[in-house]
Protein backbone atom coordinates (compact mmCIF):
# COMPACT_ATOMS: atom_id res chain seq x y z
CA UNK A 1 0.00 0.00 0.00
CA UNK A 2 2.87 2.37 0.83
CA UNK A 3 4.30 1.78 -2.64
CA UNK A 4 1.00 2.81 -4.20
CA UNK A 5 0.98 6.06 -2.16
CA UNK A 6 4.52 6.71 -3.31
CA UNK A 7 3.51 6.01 -6.91
CA UNK A 8 0.66 8.54 -6.74
CA UNK A 9 2.98 11.19 -5.30
CA UNK A 10 5.61 10.61 -7.97
CA UNK A 11 3.16 10.55 -10.86
CA UNK A 12 1.36 13.70 -9.72
CA UNK A 13 4.65 15.58 -9.47
CA UNK A 14 5.36 14.63 -13.09
CA UNK A 15 2.24 16.58 -14.07
CA UNK A 16 4.07 19.80 -13.17
CA UNK A 17 7.53 18.90 -14.44
CA UNK A 18 8.13 15.73 -16.44
CA UNK A 19 11.84 15.34 -15.84
CA UNK A 20 12.47 16.59 -12.30
CA UNK A 21 10.67 13.65 -10.59
CA UNK A 22 12.37 11.21 -12.97
CA UNK A 23 15.72 12.71 -12.01
CA UNK A 24 14.93 12.57 -8.28
CA UNK A 25 13.76 8.94 -8.52
CA UNK A 26 16.81 7.94 -10.58
CA UNK A 27 19.31 9.70 -8.31
CA UNK A 28 17.67 8.35 -5.16
CA UNK A 29 17.79 4.82 -6.55
CA UNK A 30 21.40 5.18 -7.66
CA UNK A 31 22.84 6.76 -4.52
CA UNK A 32 20.66 5.68 -1.58
CA UNK A 33 18.77 2.73 -0.19
CA UNK A 34 15.63 4.84 0.37
CA UNK A 35 13.98 3.93 -2.90
CA UNK A 36 14.44 1.25 -5.52
CA UNK A 37 12.97 1.22 -9.00
CA UNK A 38 11.54 -2.08 -10.21
CA UNK A 39 12.99 -3.89 -13.24
CA UNK A 40 13.24 -2.77 -16.06
CA UNK A 41 12.58 0.77 -14.86
CA UNK A 42 15.78 0.81 -12.80
CA UNK A 43 17.49 1.88 -16.05
CA UNK A 44 16.51 5.38 -14.90
CA UNK A 45 19.39 5.17 -12.42
CA UNK A 46 21.98 4.57 -15.15
CA UNK A 47 24.58 7.35 -15.25
CA UNK A 48 24.03 8.22 -18.93
CA UNK A 49 20.28 8.21 -18.53
CA UNK A 50 20.61 10.52 -15.51
CA UNK A 51 22.75 12.93 -17.55
CA UNK A 52 20.14 13.08 -20.32
CA UNK A 53 17.30 13.51 -17.81
CA UNK A 54 19.36 16.20 -16.04
CA UNK A 55 19.81 18.16 -19.28
CA UNK A 56 16.09 17.83 -20.08
CA UNK A 57 15.26 19.00 -16.55
CA UNK A 58 17.38 22.15 -16.97
CA UNK A 59 15.75 22.86 -20.34
CA UNK A 60 12.22 22.38 -19.01
CA UNK A 61 12.85 24.48 -15.90
CA UNK A 62 14.35 27.28 -18.03
CA UNK A 63 11.75 27.49 -20.81
CA UNK A 64 8.90 27.22 -18.32
CA UNK A 65 9.78 30.65 -16.94
CA UNK A 66 9.53 32.52 -20.27
CA UNK A 67 6.07 33.96 -21.13
CA UNK A 68 4.47 32.40 -24.22
CA UNK A 69 7.35 29.90 -24.54
CA UNK A 70 5.97 28.24 -21.40
CA UNK A 71 2.63 27.67 -23.11
CA UNK A 72 4.36 26.20 -26.16
CA UNK A 73 6.36 23.96 -23.82
CA UNK A 74 3.16 22.93 -22.02
CA UNK A 75 1.70 21.94 -25.39
CA UNK A 76 4.73 19.79 -26.15
CA UNK A 77 4.66 18.34 -22.65
CA UNK A 78 1.02 17.27 -23.01
CA UNK A 79 2.23 13.87 -24.16
CA UNK A 80 5.44 13.71 -22.12
CA UNK A 81 4.23 14.60 -18.60
CA UNK A 82 1.45 11.99 -18.46
CA UNK A 83 3.86 9.40 -19.92
CA UNK A 84 6.44 10.32 -17.27
CA UNK A 85 3.73 9.94 -14.62
CA UNK A 86 2.80 6.51 -15.97
CA UNK A 87 6.46 5.48 -15.99
CA UNK A 88 7.00 6.69 -12.41
CA UNK A 89 3.88 4.91 -11.20
CA UNK A 90 5.00 1.70 -12.87
CA UNK A 91 8.61 2.08 -11.70
CA UNK A 92 7.77 2.53 -8.03
CA UNK A 93 8.87 -0.53 -6.10
CA UNK A 94 6.23 -3.25 -6.17
CA UNK A 95 3.46 -0.87 -7.24
CA UNK A 96 3.21 -2.64 -10.56
CA UNK A 97 3.07 -6.06 -8.89
CA UNK A 98 0.54 -4.95 -6.27
CA UNK A 99 -1.69 -3.59 -9.02
CA UNK A 100 -2.30 -5.04 -12.48
CA UNK A 101 0.35 -3.53 -14.81
CA UNK A 102 -2.21 -1.95 -17.14
CA UNK A 103 -4.07 -0.34 -14.24
CA UNK A 104 -0.81 0.98 -12.78
CA UNK A 105 0.15 2.63 -16.05
CA UNK A 106 -3.33 4.08 -16.55
CA UNK A 107 -3.44 5.44 -12.99
CA UNK A 108 -0.07 7.12 -13.45
CA UNK A 109 -1.12 8.53 -16.82
CA UNK A 110 -4.37 9.93 -15.43
CA UNK A 111 -2.73 11.29 -12.29
CA UNK A 112 -0.02 13.21 -14.13
CA UNK A 113 -2.48 14.16 -16.88
CA UNK A 114 -4.92 15.76 -14.45
CA UNK A 115 -2.21 17.87 -12.81
CA UNK A 116 -0.75 18.79 -16.21
CA UNK A 117 -4.22 19.70 -17.53
CA UNK A 118 -4.72 22.15 -14.68
CA UNK A 119 -1.33 23.71 -15.38
CA UNK A 120 -2.08 24.06 -19.09
CA UNK A 121 -5.34 25.85 -18.37
CA UNK A 122 -3.97 28.07 -15.59
CA UNK A 123 -0.75 29.26 -17.21
CA UNK A 124 -2.28 31.39 -20.03
CA UNK A 125 -4.59 32.97 -17.46
CA UNK A 126 -1.61 33.81 -15.23
CA UNK A 127 0.32 35.18 -18.21
CA UNK A 128 -2.59 37.38 -19.26
CA UNK A 129 -3.41 38.57 -15.76
CA UNK A 130 0.17 39.51 -14.91
CA UNK A 131 1.41 40.55 -18.33
CA UNK A 132 3.93 37.70 -18.11
CA UNK A 133 5.53 38.91 -14.88
CA UNK A 134 3.92 36.10 -12.88
CA UNK A 135 5.30 33.30 -15.02
CA UNK A 136 8.72 32.94 -13.43
CA UNK A 137 7.50 32.99 -9.79
CA UNK A 138 4.65 30.58 -10.56
CA UNK A 139 7.03 28.30 -12.49
CA UNK A 140 9.49 28.36 -9.60
CA UNK A 141 6.68 27.45 -7.18
CA UNK A 142 5.66 24.59 -9.48
CA UNK A 143 9.25 23.33 -9.58
CA UNK A 144 9.42 23.41 -5.78
CA UNK A 145 6.06 21.61 -5.51
CA UNK A 146 7.12 19.00 -8.07
CA UNK A 147 10.47 18.35 -6.38
CA UNK A 148 8.96 18.44 -2.89
CA UNK A 149 6.16 16.05 -3.79
CA UNK A 150 8.56 13.65 -5.54
CA UNK A 151 11.00 13.70 -2.63
CA UNK A 152 8.18 13.27 -0.10
CA UNK A 153 6.71 10.40 -2.15
CA UNK A 154 10.06 8.61 -1.89
CA UNK A 155 10.92 9.36 1.75
CA UNK A 156 7.48 9.75 3.35
CA UNK A 157 4.92 8.18 0.98
CA UNK A 158 1.90 9.21 3.06
CA UNK A 159 3.03 12.85 2.94
CA UNK A 160 3.70 12.44 -0.79
CA UNK A 161 0.13 11.24 -1.30
CA UNK A 162 -1.22 14.18 0.72
CA UNK A 163 0.81 16.59 -1.40
CA UNK A 164 -0.47 14.83 -4.52
CA UNK A 165 -4.01 15.49 -3.36
CA UNK A 166 -3.01 19.14 -2.95
CA UNK A 167 -1.91 19.16 -6.59
CA UNK A 168 -5.34 17.83 -7.57
CA UNK A 169 -7.28 20.40 -5.54
CA UNK A 170 -6.95 23.19 -8.14
CA UNK A 171 -8.14 20.82 -10.88
CA UNK A 172 -11.18 19.80 -8.86
CA UNK A 173 -11.97 23.43 -7.98
CA UNK A 174 -11.53 24.62 -11.58
CA UNK A 175 -13.76 21.96 -13.14
CA UNK A 176 -16.39 22.41 -10.42
CA UNK A 177 -16.27 26.20 -10.99
CA UNK A 178 -16.76 25.73 -14.75
CA UNK A 179 -19.64 23.31 -14.18
CA UNK A 180 -21.42 25.74 -11.85
CA UNK A 181 -20.82 28.67 -14.22
CA UNK A 182 -22.27 26.68 -17.11
CA UNK A 183 -25.32 25.71 -15.03
CA UNK A 184 -25.91 29.38 -14.10
CA UNK A 185 -25.62 30.43 -17.75
CA UNK A 186 -28.09 27.74 -18.80
CA UNK A 187 -30.49 28.78 -16.02
CA UNK A 188 -30.29 32.42 -17.20
CA UNK A 189 -30.91 31.38 -20.78
CA UNK A 190 -33.93 29.31 -19.72
CA UNK A 191 -35.35 32.30 -17.79
CA UNK A 192 -34.97 34.53 -20.84
CA UNK A 193 -37.13 32.14 -22.88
Amino acid sequence: MIDVLSAFGLSSSAGLNAYLPLLIAGLTTRYTELFKLSEPWNALSNGWVLIVIGVLTVIEITVDKIPVVDSINDGIQTLIRPAAGALLFAASTNAITDIHPSLGLVLGLLTAGAVHGTKVVARPIITGATGGTGNAPVSFAEDVMSAGTAFAAITLPVLGAILAIGLFAPAIWFFNFRRKRKAKREARNNQDL
